[in-house]
């Protein structure tokens, strides 16, 4: 089943392929919508009326609050410094590494194609250009772009 039991859906969220998604232990807000092939860990949370774009990867750790757009493919990281293996070949488990949270801010969007690296906070109304990788915070109305994006606006004048 592409969406587990273990969602959390408020009202009214709209699937539009609910065979084409595949979500598990997550919450996903009242109105929001989830577009296709989107992948939603556990413990990830998108709150209400966001719309998550197709081919979008929202990992464990994610904590997107209301309103939020989140463009096609974008991709979100939740470990700095990640591995297949320990040390001594073993394969990696749960116990092995650390989730490093990530949190978008009310009314953020996010452009088509941006990766968010763990641990970054996306401030309120700020826009990620499509494309862009996010390594560092970005502040309140910021419109940020580019690798590594970097502040190059501010929302508020767009408007």
């Amino acid at each position: 089943m592409p969406i587990s039991d273990t969602v959390r859906l408020g009202d009214g969220v709209t699937i539009h392929h609910p065979q084409l998604v595949n979500l598990y232990g997550c919450a996903v807000g009242a109105g929001s919508r989830v577009g296709a092939f989107v992948e939603i860990q556990k413990n990830a949370a998108v709150g209400e009326r966001c719309k998550i774009s197709s081919h979008t990867f929202i990992c464990e750790g994610v904590t997107i609050e209301d309103e939020v757009f989140v463009g096609h493919g974008v991709m979100f990281i939740n470990d700095i410094f990640p591995a297949a293996a320990n040390e001594d070949g073993s394969a990696q488990g749960e116990a092995d590494w650390t989730v490093v949270p990530t949190l978008i801010k009310r009314r953020a969007s996010i452009g088509s194609n941006a990766t968010i690296m763990g641990g970054v906070t996306g401030g309120t109304g700020a826009l990620v250009g499509a494309g862009a990788v996010v390594t560092k915070d970005v502040p309140d109305y910021a419109i940020v772009a580019g690798v590594p994006a970097k502040v190059v606006g501010d929302t508020r004048e767009k408007r």
